[in-house]
């Protein structure tokens, strides 16, 4: 086995800090900086220094072995692209502000890519000519961009990211789904490998366009993302994901739609206290302007709108939520007692599948300090669309068999996609096929955040004293410290050269001037897997050994150490 280099901490450019940032908001962010694992340089923007330099090189390691190991080839494309192939796609305006945009000096635009879709069909385009070129899948390893309004939670969220991109090129749409699954099995390979609690959930396609779509989520605190979990089956889906089935009911028995009068009750709080129903008789109608013109969004009056969700329905279109002025002229629109019934064919009415054809609702009566009982959908006002707009809550029902949801917070670190032909017809991939006929490529996207991966072990992996790493990505295998006297220092520092010399990775801490007390909480700190304290028995020739997730500690001979940390 090859020589480990040994690190020394007296040379390591890394500062520990005692306190937490003070713009530190999650665990992941505080630990990574006061650990030297990574520092500021900008909203968004972070310093990688030599420690998690080491950590990100490992994961980057991992995802590389079992992407090689499906077939799939690397490639280095530049990160500075042109406008062209996102305008043919449609994504140069759909991604909106969130697309770092720049000129040349010549004028010429130009992006940094957020995902490199349109420029791996350019090249596969430029390179596979006959259906004998494929299947072939190809990734990166790359800096990817976006410009975030409110960089925030550390490296969680930042303007600049490393993230692992691969795309697959197949000919039949049955290739696709090979290719799918083996992304799909690689990805939990690597995740277990990186010592990840994950979940497999359904998931959005959003700007990315396609068909089937699913996100690795790891639960935790600091999370964005919002999952739902069924207790009973094996359903999990991100909550903007969650669909239900439109299920009509028999209104035959419900009385004529009969306005009543509701003075001041402009809300449904007001509305439901004043008639003394629950909020859920209430049918609430929000109104939106979708590129300018407007839209009614209903749902029933005990639910809240997902705004993130009307937006995807609409997407690309913008949206925005109505004001004031939007009602100035407008007689079948009245501000706090709108109802569907009598909105007209100006405006367009979506609505939640709850309020399905059949439902009766007490809603807004389209004229001031009154509203209307017994309104009926289907009958008495007609839906546009039906779309799954609300916030899902703990105890939804699961779409597949009933039970009452649980939900969690996670961090997104995987998505893969069946793509199909969106961006091979935007950018007219074809190669020859076996009947000699020109064949439509059909393709699949796939990501993993390498340096989110991190913040999300961070936040997994730690506790009261520090970060904890696996053996997998720990920036060392071994932290050895000197308590601090010669005799200490020098055995340190023989131990650490002869685990090297076996290839072990090591750390070790011969920093003079600095007191056991602060060694100690470093290396704790830092979270190496394995603590070796060369202390007040090194003349006897006996060391410490401390596991660092466990927190056991055993004294044990020098020999008996090396043993151990080399077998």
């Amino acid at each position: 086995m090859a020589n480990a280099p040994v690190q020394r901490m007296s040379k390591l450019m890394a500062k520990t800090l005692r306190d937490d940032p003070a713009d530190a908001e999650v665990l992941s962010h505080k630990l990574l900086v006061r650990a030297g694992y990574v520092r500021r340089t900008a909203a968004g923007l972070w310093s990688w220094l030599p420690l998690g330099k080491k950590v990100l090189g490992n994961i980057e390691r991992i995802v590389r072995e079992e992407m090689d190991a499906i077939g799939a080839q690397e490639v280095q494309l530049p990160a500075l692209l042109p406008r062209e192939p996102y305008e043919a796609t449609g994504r140069w305006d759909e991604y909106g502000p969130e697309l770092f945009r720049l000129q040349d000096r010549k004028g010429g635009d130009y992006l940094l890519g957020p995902t490199h879709e349109e420029i791996f069909t350019l090249l596969v385009k430029d390179q596979a000519s006959s259906y004998k070129d494929l299947p072939v899948i190809l990734y990166q390893i790359q800096n990817k961009y976006r410009d975030e309004a409110r960089p925030r939670a550390g490296i969680l969220r930042g303007r600049e990211f490393l993230m692992k991109d691969s795309y697959s090129f197949d000919v039949a749409d049955e290739g696709l789904a090979e290719s799918y699954a083996l992304h799909r099995a690689a990805y939990q390979r690597i995740f277990e490998r990186l010592g990840l609690d994950y979940r497999i959930v359904a998931a959005t396609a959003g700007a990315m366009g396609g068909s089937k779509s699913e996100e690795f989520l790891a639960p935790a605190e600091a999370g964005e993302d919002t999952f739902a979990d069924c207790p009973n089956c094996d359903y999990a889906a991100n909550t903007e994901a969650i669909t239900y089935k439109l299920v009509p009911v028999e209104a035959t028995d419900v009385p004529a739609a009969e306005d009543i009068p509701t003075p001041d009750t402009p809300t449904i709080e007001t509305l439901a206290a004043s008639l003394g129903v629950p909020a859920s008789a209430t049918l609430k109608n929000l109104l939106v302007k979708v590129d300018g013109e407007i839209v009614a969004v209903g749902v029933p009056g005990d639910r809240e709108v997902d705004m993130d969700k009307v937006e995807a329905h609409f997407a690309p279109a913008a949206v925005e939520l109505v004001t004031a002025e939007d009602f100035v002229g407008r007689s079948d629109l009245v501000r706090g007692y709108v109802g569907p019934q009598g909105l007209g064919e100006k405006v367009k009415y979506i609505a939640d599948p709850r309020v399905a054809p059949g439902t009766a609702w007490i809603t807004g009566a389209n004229k001031v300090d009154t509203h209307a009982k017994n309104v009926v959908a289907g009958r008495d006002f007609e839906v546009d669309a039906y779309v799954d707009v609300v916030v899902v809550r703990e105890g939804d029902p699961c779409p597949n068999c009933g039970t009452g949801l649980k939900l969690d917070r996670a961090i997104e670190i995987g998505h893969i996609f069946q793509l199909g032909r969106k961006y091979a017809d935007a950018l007219k991939l074809d190669v020859l096929g076996q009947n000699g006929k020109p064949a439509r490529v059909t393709m699949g996207s796939y990501g993993i955040g390498v340096s989110r991966a991190v913040a999300a072990l961070a936040e997994q992996h730690a506790d009261d004293k520090g970060l904890v790493w696996s053996k997998e990505v720990a920036p060392a295998d071994v932290h050895v410290v000197a308590a601090g006297k010669a005799l200490q220092t020098e055995l340190a520092l023989e131990i650490a050269d002869k685990l090297a010399a076996a290839g072990v990775r090591v750390l070790v801490d011969e920093r003079a001037g600095v007191s056991p007390g602060v060694k100690f909480t470093d290396a704790e700190l830092i979270g190496v897997p394995q603590i070796l304290v060369a202390g007040r028995r090194s003349a006897e020739g006996v060391v410490e050994l401390k596991d660092r997730r466990t927190g056991e500690r055993e004294e044990v001979t020098v020999e008996e150490a090396l043993t151990r940390l080399t077998s």
